[in-house]
């Protein structure tokens, strides 16, 4: 599985794409929070970075997909899952190894927005300093929310060899998971106690539980069995197009 996960890792950043995505998202975060005045922070007028972390989860809905979208479409396209389908390591251990080294991608992508947290401390009043539990609940939810998009964009990718199919199949699985739900619990039809449960179903419901702060059990359950069911569905999406393929 560690030869997996460094392949991966080498894989991503020995084309300009890998930097490419990472400097977008990076670039996409800097102007939503400093230069655009709808969202800009220093508009906001509190040492805080709610606006970070509510414009986070929808850069993520693009990251991630860039990142997955080609974890198992180019071993299909190129006809290598035969290769490594020969060596010593099992499919869930193949699965892993890419899901991990995906999910280290999305946090070393995460690292540099730390300065935002520096910025805003030494902008701040020296008796307006910002709720260190609130941002490290918000930071640990962002963790949480890119481990489970990352589950569903490999699974994603396991079902296709093309990765602009792969790209937007996750987009539309992690939007649906993220805020569908909780579009759908705000219709009329479902105002008679029914729109909590539903809107506990989404990943926003969890997201924003944890950015309080309060680490509940629930919600770390909630995301974790999330990852795990999609990993189990890559495995099975995986097993059947090697079977298929084994058969050609």
């Amino acid at each position: 599985m560690r030869s997996i996960f460094f392949k991966e890792i080498n894989s991503f950043f020995s084309s300009i794409i890998g930097y490419l995505v990472l400097l977008v998202f990076l670039v996409a975060c800097g102007l939503t929070l400093w230069i655009l005045p709808d969202t800009s922070i220093l508009r906001y007028g509190y040492a805080a970075l709610d606006r970070f972390f509510e414009l986070a989860p929808w850069l993520l809905l693009l990251l991630v997909p860039a990142v997955t979208m080609r974890s198992f479409s180019d071993e299909f396209r190129a006809g290598t899952i035969e290769w490594l389908s020969t060596k010593p390591v099992t499919d869930l251990q193949l699965i892993l190894g890419k899901y991990f080294a995906t999910l280290a991608l999305v946090v070393i992508a995460l690292i540099p927005t730390v300065i935002y947290l520096y910025t805003v401390c030494n902008l701040a009043l020296p008796d307006n300093t910002p709720d260190f539990g609130a941002i490290t609940g918000s930071y640990l939810g962002l963790l949480f929310l890119a481990a489970a998009f990352t589950a569903v964009g490999t699974f994603c990718s396991s079902v296709t060899s093309n990765q602009i199919v792969g790209f937007l199949l996750s987009l539309s699985a992690c939007f649906l998971l993220y805020t569908g739900f909780e579009s759908l619990s705000k219709l009329p039809a479902f105002t008679a106690g029914l729109d909590y449960y539903l809107s506990m179903i989404g990943m926003a419901f969890h997201y924003t539980s944890i950015s309080r702060g309060l680490i509940d059990s629930r919600d770390v359950i909630y995301f974790l069995s999330v990852i795990v069911f999609f990993i189990a569905l890559t495995r099975f999406s995986l097993n059947n197009r090697t079977r298929d393929v084994a058969r050609v």
